[in-house]
């Protein structure tokens, strides 16, 4: 008797097998590919959070005359401190000049400039807009202002200015303080 190994009964026993033909039914894409498809999608979904950090809405916006005075004061502000702001009587701080700007242009400019003057801890700003006298949409970008620092919650209050700091054409506006600022003065207050 021959002995024989359990490989070669084995390979005998396979001899006429052959493998099984299977459709892929999945397509791989392959990994360079993906790879600059979801940088593609990153870099869109990051623009698109940029974009959207600006809130301040760009519907409808109830014209004013080119003449009106504009003003607003949330609830907490103290009349004296409105009366200052409304009187110029603030330092002013810093200055967006909005002049030759588009709306989307002015609206950008505004939101970026109440940022930086909150992380400059400025208390109090003027933006000149204008008063778009003899345009054909009169007072555009007054409106605008009139309509958009209401939605910033950093801003306290804002007054038209007086003539010297021009007029109906340009606004006070009164900033809450920076957390920084609030400890600061509340440290000032409670030394003991």
């Amino acid at each position: 008797m021959s002995k024989t190994s359990d490989s070669d009964i084995f390979l005998q026993q396979m001899q006429d097998v052959k493998p099984i033909k299977v459709e892929e039914k999945v397509v791989l894409a392959s990994p360079q590919l993906d790879k600059t498809n979801s940088l593609t999608r990153r870099k869109a979904a990051t623009a698109e959070l940029e974009k959207d950090k600006n809130f301040l809405s760009g519907e409808y916006i109830e014209p004013l005359e080119p003449l009106a005075v504009i003003e607003f004061k949330r609830d907490g502000v103290q009349n004296g401190v409105y009366r200052s702001l409304r009187m110029g009587k603030y330092q002013i701080d810093a200055r967006l000049d909005l002049h030759n700007m588009t709306v989307d242009q002015a609206r950008n400019a505004l939101f970026q400039f109440i940022k930086d003057c909150m992380t400059h801890d400025i208390r109090c700003a003027l933006i000149t807009h204008g008063k778009g006298e003899g345009r054909e949409q009169p007072a555009q970008l007054k409106s605008c202002v009139a309509h958009w620092l209401p939605q910033l919650d950093e801003v306290l209050a804002f007054h038209s200015a007086q003539k010297q700091h021009g007029w109906v054409g340009a606004t006070y506006v009164l900033l809450r303080k920076s957390d920084k600022k609030k400890l600061e003065t509340w440290e000032q207050h409670n030394k003991r």
